[in-house]
């Protein structure tokens, strides 16, 4: 798959993702949302809160620091309990993946040096969806997603491609997003104020610390 190319995507994600949540029936199914932190997670959440129901998934193995691993988990889980407050009409339920790191290593080795946004990160992108999409087929969501593409580091269009292509492997729903659009990352910022939530300055792996 190519670099990922940071430019507006043809296709508007941000508009397919609300036609689909705009559907008849979609407000009782299932997402499984792949949670990269806390804040990324508390626009989209917010977002989709009145929407569908939301299983959080912390699934990071490319975080190899324990302490950043655990501080990003609890931060989000936080976040989580605060909006089950904030919004009881809601169902947004934290849940932990499993904490090997050992998948995000093999996934990239050999691409330790590239830059970011190259064929590590693509790598990396594709590992976290295909574990939230296996989550949803074997737990019966009705689909899988990813906060990812609140970034303007991301390239949407790269990470919903990556989303078709696994959709198509497990046999569930993709999601398509771009939370960036309509100031979802100014709002995100905001909540992130609004909740006193850690913002950590890197992406998470050692190789994308280095590369800063």
């Amino acid at each position: 798959m190519e670099k990922e190319n940071i430019k507006s995507p043809s296709v508007n994600y941000a508009k397919l993702c609300e036609e689909e949540l705009s559907r008849e029936g979609v407000r009782e199914a299932t997402l499984v949302l792949q949670c990269c932190c806390a804040p990324c997670s508390s626009h989209c959440l917010t977002f989709l809160e009145d929407k569908i129901n939301i299983k959080a998934l912390y699934y990071n193995p490319n975080i190899l620091d324990e302490e950043e691993y655990a501080k990003r988990r609890d931060e989000l889980k936080r976040l989580v309990d605060i909006l089950g407050m904030e919004y009881p009409q809601a169902s947004i339920v934290f849940t932990a993946g499993d904490e090997d790191r050992t998948p995000f290593l093999e996934a990239v080795k050999g691409l330790e040096s590239e830059p970011e946004g190259g064929a590590r990160c693509l790598k990396c992108y594709e590992l976290r969806l295909k574990e939230a999409a296996r989550i949803a087929r074997d737990e019966g969501a009705e689909y899988f997603s990813t906060t990812l593409t609140i970034s303007p580091l991301k390239n949407a269009r790269v990470i919903n491609e990556i989303g078709e292509k696994v959709a198509a492997e497990y046999g569930v729903k993709f999601l398509h997003s771009d939370f960036k659009k309509k100031d979802g990352y100014k709002n995100s910022i905001e909540l992130s104020k609004k909740y006193g939530l850690y913002r950590q300055d890197y992406c998470g792996c050692p190789f994308s610390k280095h590369h800063e």
